[in-house]
């Protein structure tokens, strides 16, 4: 039996890194939105990481026609309130750089002495029908008060994890996936993984 398609709904290619290597021992042919041609975008306006993952997989499985992958993650920082939240890729402005969103939070964070924070992610299949299936991961961590490391993406450089003792960017990607929010919510996904294809097996075959 051929590989069930699934296409990952981002053309983040440091995301689309990690969830190649999470899902290696998976059968699926995994794609990103790059291997397709240009879609409109999804606007992100949900109020939580599920509302804002589940919006970006059921838009992408419907208007490509098949079963699609998509998260929705971010740090929130316990002094902030949860922010940056379902903002800390747009924390520093609509356009904003990784760099320029670090920055912005180590200026905001500049006399904050208690800098606990997580990193969540919510996890979402859906079908070309529009119903999803919901998963997620947390990882607890502190701020650092500089960026140190130059492995993974986003706010890696400034989380540090304890039981490592070293920020997510001075992880190697084995490290990180054994720890990660994105792993975690994968590790609840792969445990059913059996019962999903079935779902989506299912699925197909209704439409």
């Amino acid at each position: 039996m051929p590989d069930q398609p699934l296409v990952l709904a981002t053309r983040n290619k440091g995301k689309l890194k990690e969830f190649q290597e999470l899902f290696a021992d998976f059968p699926i042919a995994l794609k990103s939105l790059a291997d397709f041609e240009e879609i409109p975008e999804v606007r992100e306006d949900g109020r939580t990481f599920a509302e804002n993952a589940a919006k970006k997989a059921r838009f992408t499985a419907r208007i490509l026609g098949v079963p699609a992958l998509a998260d929705d993650s971010g740090l929130v920082v316990d002094a902030l309130a949860g922010d940056p939240g379902v903002h800390s890729a747009r924390y520093a402005g609509g356009q904003a750089t990784d760099a320029a969103n670090i920055q912005k939070l180590l200026q905001v964070m500049e006399t904050v002495s208690i800098r606990k924070a997580a990193f969540e992610c919510v996890l979402t299949v859906a079908e070309p029908g529009g119903t999803v299936l919901y998963y997620t991961g947390r990882c607890e961590g502190e701020i650092t008060y500089r960026p140190m490391g130059r492995n993974g993406f986003g706010y890696d450089p400034v989380f540090y994890c304890a039981p490592f003792k070293k920020t997510f960017a001075q992880l190697s990607a084995g490290e990180k996936n054994q720890i990660s929010h994105r792993a975690k919510a994968l590790q609840a996904l792969r445990a059913e993984f059996g019962q999903v294809l079935a779902w989506l097996e299912k699925h197909k075959e209704n439409r």
